[in-house]
């Protein structure tokens, strides 16, 4: 990372002794919401399919704090059975498990008609599937230590957005699974909530997604004039996972400068983007999952 979070609005120590498990972990904005909660006195395990890439992640933010101590796992979430070892691990390395992160995701740009089923299937396996075997793999350390679980959403659901149709099926259903959980869940003491980023600055869905051409148009869709930060994202989990938010539960915080609410403006062209697709060759990837 070219920058260090800053914990200057935190207190220092707020998560000492608390442990945290991310999927996504070596992501951009997933890795600075572990750096975060490093940096301010929490032990973490990152999961992703890459295993150097993932183990390399968890040895740079190690070093963010002196005496931490931060795991990074080859897992597929798709694999139930891994997330389950990678659960007894965390718990026989670092204790337990409080906090929960939920971020791996698959993304691309591909319109309906040239969506395969299998695409579709992929990002759905990934995002949501992924979601709930996580959550289930950690029910029994969320229960017994009164944990919180944060879904990384996003807010493409909220209406049509073309060549998004893919991820957002599986934000929906995301968002469904963070609301039933957080009512399922409630009486044992576990908090869930979804964070939903919206254009992040230096992440790889702003290089993937958004057409250099039409970087600034959206940016000034967005009403606060500004692309997000991976600071952004952090400090709504910081205080989702901080004592300050020990009654919100089954919600989403929307990250986004209100940028949602202006629609589509900048995007590509309308209807003729549509209309038109197969000269944009926005055709699904055999492989662009970040596990």
């Amino acid at each position: 990372m070219a920058t260090v979070y800053s914990t200057s609005v935190f207190q220092p120590g707020i998560f000492s002794n608390k442990v945290v498990f991310c999927t996504g972990g070596a992501g951009t904005i997933c890795r600075r919401q572990v750096e975060a909660l490093v940096i301010l006195g929490a032990n973490a395990v990152i999961v992703g399919r890459k295993k150097a890439v993932t183990e390399k992640a968890a040895a740079e933010i190690q070093h963010l704090r002196k005496g931490s101590k931060v795991l990074g796992l080859s897992v597929d979430v798709r694999d139930y059975k891994a997330l389950q070892e990678a659960m007894e691990i965390t718990v026989e390395e670092l204790g337990k498990i409080d906090y929960v992160i939920c971020g791996a995701a698959g993304n691309f740009l591909a319109d309906f008609r040239h969506l395969s089923s299998n695409a579709f299937k992929t990002v759905i396996e990934i995002d949501l599937l992924g979601s709930y075997n996580t959550v289930k793999a950690a029910q029994n350390q969320l229960i017994k230590n009164k944990g919180t679980v944060i879904f990384v959403s996003a807010t493409l659901h909220y209406y049509g957005v073309p060549f998004q149709s893919h991820v957002g099926a599986a934000k929906a259903g995301i968002d469904a699974l963070s609301n039933a959980l957080a009512v399922e869940l409630g009486p044992f003491g576990v908090r869930c909530n979804c964070i939903a980023p919206g254009p992040i600055e230096g992440t790889e869905g702003i290089s993937r997604l958004l057409p250099k051409e039409m970087t600034e148009n959206v940016r000034k869709a967005v009403p606060l004039q500004r692309f997000g930060t991976i600071d952004d994202i952090a400090n709504a989990t910081v205080f989702l996972f901080s004592p300050a938010s020990s009654f919100i539960t089954g919600t989403t915080i929307v990250v986004d400068g209100a940028a949602w609410h202006t629609g589509q403006q900048g995007t590509f062209p309308y209807p003729e983007s549509i209309l038109h697709s197969d000269k944009l060759s926005l055709f699904a990837p055999k492989s662009k999952s970040k596990l």
